[in-house]
């Protein structure tokens, strides 16, 4: 039993690291998404390492997005137009690059769902 309490706790320790990179890559990458990576550290780290959580949801550039998602479902103004203008460029590119028909349609649909999402969750109350 203590065996697969240290395996679970290393899976979650390990997912949350991989989390954390790839939204630090998300930062220096635009089409790349930083904050669900993030949020998905915080799960992690909260399952495997407190101490790896704390510094996470403590950290002063990474921690605020998770906090307005944890407390108020909230996404801020910034990550908002940085989010669409990704989704925009991402949808520019395909056209531009002569995707197949049925690939623009399925990112059309996909990306007007994700931004519809993304467009109206509630802004933090310091972001109003």
């Amino acid at each position: 039993m203590i065996v697969d309490n240290r395996l679970l706790r290393l899976f979650w320790l390990l997912a949350g690291c991989l989390s954390v990179t790839a939204g630090i890559v998300g930062i220096l990458l635009p089409l790349l998404p930083t904050t669900p990576f993030l949020l998905l550290a915080a799960y992690c780290f909260a399952r495997g390492s407190k101490r790896l959580h704390d510094w996470l949801v403590n950290h002063p550039r990474l921690g605020p997005p998770i906090y307005d998602w944890q407390a108020h479902g909230a996404i801020s103004r910034r990550a908002r137009k940085l989010a669409v203008a990704s989704i925009i460029g991402v949808f520019a590119a395909s056209l531009l690059l002569g995707a197949p028909t049925r690939i623009i349609i399925i990112q059309l649909v996909v990306l007007s769902a994700v931004s519809l999402f993304i467009l109206t969750r509630p802004l933090p109350p310091d972001d109003q």
